[in-house]
C-alpha cells in the first residue's frame, strides 16, 4: 500500500474511533509510525487529510452500495441488505464525527452533503420505483417525498437533541428508523419477504 493510502486509512480509523477534532497530525503520524515530514509531504495540513480521506471513503461505499444493488434479489431484498450493511457502518462511528465534520470541516462536510443530496437520494429513489414496480411496495408512494424523508434519517441519527449518545446507538437509531420506513411500504407480497428475510413468523 502506498504511504498516501496509509495515512488515509489510518486518519479514517482514527477519526471514526476517536472524533476528527481530537486527532491531531501527531497523532496519525505516530500512528503510522512515521515523521510528520513525511506526512506533510503528502498534505499540507488536517483540512486536507479530512477531504482526502471523505472522498475516498465515500468512493468506496459507493462501490459497495453498487454491489449490494446488482446482487439484491428484489427491491424488499435490496433494502434489507442495505439496513444490514449500514448497520456494519455505524456501529464503530463515534458520534463525535459527523458533529466535527459539519462544524468544523465545510470542504469536508461539503463532499458528504453531495454524495447525500445526490447519489444516496437517487439511490432511494430508484428502490422505492423499483419495490412498486415489482409490486412489493405500495402503488401510491410518493416517491418524492420519502426518498426525502427516508434520507432525513441520518441527519436524525446523529443529533443529540433528538437521541442523546450516551442513551441510543446509532446502529439501533438508524436499524429502527429504516424497518419503520421499510414496512410502512411494502404490500402484503412485499411484507411476507420481509418477514421471510428476517426469519420473523407473525400470525395472521
Amino acid at each position: 500500500m502506498e504511504i498516501k493510502d496509509r495515512i488515509l486509512s489510518a486518519a479514517l480509523t482514527l477519526f471514526t474511533r476517536n472524533g476528527i477534532k481530537s486527532v491531531s497530525m501527531d497523532d496519525i503520524a505516530t500512528h503510522l509510525g512515521i515523521s510528520k515530514k513525511t506526512l506533510y509531504k503528502w498534505f499540507e495540513n488536517k483540512d486536507q487529510i479530512v477531504s482526502a480521506v471523505m472522498a475516498n471513503h465515500l468512493n468506496g461505499v459507493q462501490g459497495e452500495c453498487e454491489g449490494i444493488i446488482c446482487n439484491a434479489r428484489n427491491a424488499v431484498d435490496e433494502m434489507i441488505l442495505m439496513m444490514d450493511w449500514a448497520k456494519r457502518q455505524f456501529a464503530n462511528v463515534n458520534p463525535a464525527t459527523l458533529h466535527d465534520l459539519r462544524k468544523y470541516y465545510p470542504a469536508g462536510w461539503s463532499l458528504l452533503h453531495a454524495h447525500k443530496s445526490k447519489y444516496i437520494l437517487s439511490q432511494i429513489q430508484d428502490n422505492l420505483r423499483r419495490g412498486v414496480q415489482e409490486g412489493l411496495y405500495r402503488a401510491d408512494l410518493d416517491v418524492e417525498v420519502l426518498s426525502r424523508l427516508h434520507l432525513a434519517h441520518i441527519d436524525i441519527l446523529f443529533d443529540p437533541e433528538i437521541y442523546p449518545h450516551s442513551e441510543f446507538d446509532p446502529s439501533r437509531v438508524h436499524f429502527a428508523c429504516n424497518e419503520h420506513f421499510l414496512l410502512g411500504m411494502v404490500t402484503l407480497k412485499g411484507h411476507k419477504l420481509v418477514n421471510e428475510y428476517r426469519h420473523v413468523t407473525e400470525e395472521e
